[in-house]
């Protein structure tokens, strides 16, 4: 069993940085993406942080990083640096999504703003 969201991440999709764990253990995609959808904000900000340190590098599958990002933007609705930074990961991995980027930006502007 892993002891962090973080480590389960390595386990399933490796590291830039580091070794991937020999953990023993088979390893299912939709587990992981059970334990991201309960998982507290703190956590899937320390893995998206650990395992995609400058947003454009990192094994993480896109979609697991919007999922990511958007799970914790429903934890932290109202953080303006949460904001943006779930918007630079939408426009480096668009242009499909750079509407919402740029939304969750007026966003930011906004709540910066009151």
């Amino acid at each position: 069993m892993h002891s962090t969201l973080t480590e389960h991440a390595r386990c399933l999709y490796g590291d830039e940085y580091r070794p991937t764990p020999a953990c023993g253990r088979e390893h299912h995609e939709h587990y992981f993406v059970e334990e991201l959808t309960f998982a507290d904000a703190d956590a899937i900000l320390a893995m998206l942080h650990e395992l995609c340190p400058h947003l454009v590098d990192g094994r993480l599958p896109v979609w697991i990083r919007n999922l990511a990002y958007r799970l914790v933007l429903l934890q932290r609705p109202d953080e303006p640096a949460l904001l943006r930074e779930a918007a630079q990961n939408l426009w480096l991995h668009g242009p499909d999504w750079d509407d919402i980027a740029a939304d969750l930006t007026r966003q930011a502007e906004a709540l910066e703003a009151a």
